[in-house]
């Protein structure tokens, strides 16, 4: 089943990195594997930027996972927060893939980043359970991301019951 998947990412220093992800996809043949839909449109966020927070209720409508892909720089991003917390709230199904290994065309490769998951947590039986213990996390190249997206992403969901 194709799924719809939000991308939460740091556009300006990852954006070449996310684009690799997300369009991994499209370049293989027919039937080889189920493309999955996102409903990103980082420029065109980018450049409301009053009207991100609406912007991004909007895309989180009718996802089934919110895919959150970080670089060195993702943990501590306010809109990337946001939209973790949010994808909670909602119940969607939650990944976290680090992709500092992807060669940027560019720059290369990157320094690893921390986890974003590991900002939030719930608190019960008096003991913190940090989200990145409630969520996978994925190396894009060292976990096969490529070949492993989709049933990732697959997983997440059914784990939520979507």
């Amino acid at each position: 089943m194709a799924r719809k998947v939000f991308f939460s990412f740091h556009y300006q220093r990852d954006v070449r990195r996310v684009i690799q992800v997300r369009s991994s996809w499209v370049v293989r043949r027919d039937g080889e594997a189920q493309p999955f839909y996102d409903k990103a449109e980082f420029e065109e966020a980018k450049r409301r930027a009053g009207g991100i927070e609406k912007w991004i209720e909007d895309q989180l409508k009718g996802t089934s996972v919110t895919v959150v892909l970080f670089g060195a720089e993702t943990f501590d991003r306010k809109w990337v927060q946001h939209e973790i917390k949010r994808s909670y709230e909602l119940k969607k199904g939650i990944i976290a893939i680090d992709i500092h290994r992807i060669k940027d065309p560019q720059k290369g490769s990157d320094v690893q980043g921390r986890n974003p998951l590991d900002y939030w947590y719930v608190e019960g039986n008096g003991r913190k359970t940090y989200f990145s213990e409630m969520y996978s996390t994925y190396d894009w190249v060292n976990d096969d991301g490529y070949n492993n997206l989709s049933g990732w992403i697959e997983n997440a969901a059914k784990a939520v019951g979507r």
